[in-house]
């Protein structure tokens, strides 16, 4: 079951909150939606999950409008606020209970996704506990029982992990990534490592507006345009002859010799163009030990700080 996010727009008087934005999450598809506080993320989840109208665009889960059918879309649908609101004097099974029937699941199963959610989720232990009682951990992983209880086609979870220890987001990540074989996800977190251990695909959001959409390998390929390679040679004569040599390489951009280290340089590619082949055929040629030919990949955070940041 796909989403399909068309010209949305939502204003607040004179603000934008979110502008003009389009995009499509397929099935089977997880999607990190990433972007700085205030961006626009929990404004659009909260229009796709039909918590509240666009201003102007639409959204289509499964081709129906988040306007026109917003009751049909809503049981195709779990939903994991930041915030995570739950009734806290309740107990852990009976609360699920009460969502399962709130949630249209027929009675003679709810015993059984009840089940399969304590063991899903890591609830066994505590289960039979108020939800008041639990630590914040836990009451997240009740807060996933509950948008997983009817077994929903799309799943869109916002901070997915906050309050879990790093054996729990472990254990998430993996339901995740397991639940996304089938279900279309849409995962918004702070966590930019989660964004790479978990998703398919990035989009970041500022401003209202969307800044970047691909792999987490195509956002670094734009990040920095070109192959950046660290180079170590041994018994190789001066420095500066082995600048000269590598410089002198139809790929290479730029050679910068790295401080404090004898030797090791930085050495940028031209555009489109890989050095790799060429370095080691010209170590072998000149007798010089390559002892390192690395890729340098830029770091998420660098992307997500350049792309947000005004």
């Amino acid at each position: 079951m796909g989403i399909v996010v068309s010209n949305l727009t939502k204003k607040y008087g004179t603000q934008r909150a979110v502008n003009n934005i389009s995009f499509e999450v397929k099935t089977g598809e997880i999607l990190g939606f990433l972007g700085p506080n205030g961006a626009g993320k929990t404004t659009t989840m909260k229009i796709i999950t039909c918590f509240m109208a666009p201003s102007d665009g639409d959204v289509k889960v499964n081709g129906q409008s988040v306007i026109e059918h917003p009751e049909i879309i809503k049981r195709s649908i779990g939903y994991l606020p930041e915030s995570n609101p739950l009734y806290l004097d309740m107990p852990v099974l009976e609360y699920l209970d009460y969502v399962a029937e709130l949630q249209r699941v027929p009675k003679s199963k709810i015993p059984d996704r009840i089940v399969e959610m304590v063991k899903v989720c890591g609830l066994d232990v505590e289960k039979h506990k108020k939800i008041g009682e639990l630590s914040k951990g836990y009451k997240q992983r009740v807060g996933l029982a509950q948008a997983m209880i009817h077994d929903p086609e799309i799943l869109i979870l916002d901070e997915p992990t906050t309050g879990l220890d790093p054996n729990q987001i472990v254990e998430i990540r993996k339901l995740i990534r397991e639940l996304g074989r089938e279900k279309t996800v849409i995962l918004s977190t702070h966590i930019l490592p989660e964004v790479e251990a978990t998703s398919d695909r990035i989009l970041i959001i500022n401003d209202g507006k969307i800044v970047a959409d691909g792999t987490a390998e195509t956002l670094r390929k734009q990040a920095h345009g070109q192959e950046v390679l660290r180079v170590q040679v041994l018994e190789a004569g001066s420095k500066d002859e082995v600048i000269t040599a590598i410089q002198s390489l139809d790929t290479v951009a730029m050679v910068d010799p790295i401080m404090d280290a004898e030797f090791s340089f930085l050495i940028n590619s031209k555009e489109n163009a890989s050095s790799k082949k060429s370095i080691f055929n010209l170590c072998v040629q000149n007798n010089w030990i390559l002892t390192e030919l690395t890729p340098i990949e830029t770091k998420l955070e660098d992307i997500f700080r350049e792309l947000t940041t005004n």
